[in-house]
């Protein structure tokens, strides 16, 4: 992107602070991955209630974030969402869908399938913090999701997967069809 992606702007507000706002009032508590050096990350996300946890070693990849993240969790913590800070337009009502299965299965995992697409975010159940906790490398927690199809609720989402932005092409794609979000 040639600069930190996360804090690109749109309309007014940086990208982190678009998918953090979404997710807040949905849980009961909401963790931030950050890099050590990530004071912007924090200023951006001023005024929300959050709680930040520092990866010491964002450079190694998506999995380490998780794992950070999950390590972060209260030990009373019943499951975790684990949502991508460059996805800005994620409906609230993917997260109410994957939260009512997850309350009406137990299943150890939820992930939304958008027109026959898996995507994110997904839930993880408390049985599987330690796997999250594991995780290292840029393969994120797509392993452990595959790892065993059977423990796996998949929800249908009649809707296209939500964009994210890794490239300045997407982030003009992204502010170009922004639309508002359906609650």
């Amino acid at each position: 992107m040639g600069s930190p992606k996360l804090l690109a702007v749109i309309d007014g507000k940086p990208l982190v602070r678009w998918a953090v706002e979404g997710v807040v009032p949905l849980v009961d508590e909401v963790i931030v991955v950050t890099g050590p050096d990530d004071r912007a990350i924090h200023d951006a996300l001023q005024g929300l209630t959050v709680r930040f946890a520092t990866n010491p070693r964002p450079e190694d990849g998506q999995g380490t974030s998780i794992a950070t993240g999950a390590s972060a969790l209260s030990s009373v913590t019943e499951a975790a969402l684990v949502v991508l800070g460059d996805q800005p337009w994620l409906s609230a009502s993917v997260i109410r869908a994957l939260l009512a299965e997850f309350r009406a299965t137990r299943r150890a995992i939820v992930a939304p399938v958008y027109r026959g697409t898996q995507g994110n975010p997904v839930l993880f159940a408390a049985s599987t913090l330690g796997e999250l906790r594991a995780l290292d490398g840029d393969a994120g927690a797509k392993r452990i999701v595959e790892r065993d199809p059977g423990r796996v609720a998949r929800v249908p989402i009649d809707a296209e997967m939500p964009a994210d932005v890794d490239t300045p092409d997407d982030l003009a794609r992204v502010t170009a069809a922004r639309t508002p979000r359906v609650q």
